[in-house]
């Protein structure tokens, strides 16, 4: 039983993670053809991305990995419940890195114009997705030892939409933030007051979703009967609330900071409000899939464990030091050299 919960935590982390990293990808895509008019700053924020983009995936691959095999049940499951939204979400990361390696290659404008839409939709399309998907499983998902009965519209209701355009939102920022750090002069002022513009808007999103979450799921039960655990929901308040502070005092850095914890703790609150569950049944939840019912053996979750503790710190190290290595303000004169 330890391990199970061991592996639910570990679950959620490494979604948090990937959100959080890959997040800024998708949100400097999403603003890429709105603050990168000419031909330079288009090379600037693609170059600002270029290095880690890639890296940043591989926690998508680490979290759809360990869910296969910590919860096999789970994931079959999820990936034949969801599997059109996935199907696009996947189509979507395979034209958004396409088309990152392909554009700085590009020769005529209109080579470039259709890279251009494809970092673009590439962004956009994951960013939005992905919160419809976990808004519905936040929901519950019309399921029972039959089958699944919803459809690809059914997963496009207001609740669904609302966790969609938090997502989406809070990337945007989240990139603006991170291309005003990587970039110089006028384009670094441009993504800075698109990340404050979109952070009011973040914020509505953020307010909405707490009153909502009560109307629509029972994600707020856990933190009722455990109280302390409103700790960590008042965590993302606060790291939302300190962005905001940090973005009007052009304190880039710590803004940055501040939107990644604030996403890594959003994401946490909704794992704690939806435990034991991973996909809960919105029909019965004797139906629901949890770490319980739906996990690998004890041995194969000792196995696991033992694995991601020499191999995680290896993946973090090496993030690191990939970040540390290309944390400078991107030149003209380096776009050149580098054939940008």
């Amino acid at each position: 039983m330890e391990f199970q919960i061991i592996w639910f935590i570990l679950w959620g982390l490494l979604w948090a993670v990937y959100f959080a990293l890959d997040g800024f990808d998708f949100g400097a895509g999403i603003l890429y053809p709105f603050i990168a008019k000419d031909e330079m700053d288009k090379k600037a924020v693609i170059h600002a991305i270029g290095p880690v983009w890639n890296g940043n995936e591989v926690w998508l691959i680490t979290a759809g990995g360990a869910t296969f095999a910590a919860f096999p049940t789970t994931y079959a499951y999820m990936f034949s419940y969801l599997y059109t939204p996935l199907l696009i979400i996947l189509f979507a990361l395979i034209l958004r890195g396409v088309a990152v390696e392909f554009r700085p290659k590009a020769i005529t404008e209109t080579q470039k114009k259709l890279w251009d839409i494809g970092i673009f939709l590439g962004s956009l399309i994951p960013s939005l997705l992905f919160g419809v998907a976990f808004g519905n499983i936040f929901i519950g998902l019309k399921f029972d030892d039959s089958g699944y009965y919803g459809t690809l519209f059914s997963l496009l209701n207001p609740y669904g939409l609302l966790v969609g355009l938090l997502f989406l939102f809070t990337f945007i920022v989240h990139g603006g933030l991170w291309i005003s750090l990587k970039v110089q002069n006028t384009l670094a002022e441009k993504a800075m007051a698109r990340a404050k513009k979109f952070w009011y808007v973040q914020a509505i999103c953020a307010v909405l979703f707490l009153i909502l979450t009560a109307v629509f799921t029972n994600l707020y039960d856990n933190f009722l009967k455990l109280p302390f655990w409103f700790a960590v929901p008042a965590l993302a308040v606060t790291c939302l609330l300190v962005t905001g502070f940090y973005i009007m005092k052009n304190k880039r850095g710590r803004a940055f900071i501040s939107s990644a914890l604030f996403i890594i703790s959003l994401v946490f609150s909704g794992v704690i409000g939806l435990y034991p569950n991973l996909i809960p049944s919105s029909i019965d939840s004797k139906y629901s899939l949890t770490l319980f019912n739906s996990s690998s053996s004890p041995y194969t979750l000792k196995i696991m464990t033992i694995v991601i503790i020499i191999f995680v710190p290896i993946v973090i190290f090496y993030q690191a030091w990939t970040y540390k290595t290309f944390m400078y303000k991107i030149t003209e004169k380096e776009l050149k050299e580098e054939g940008y």
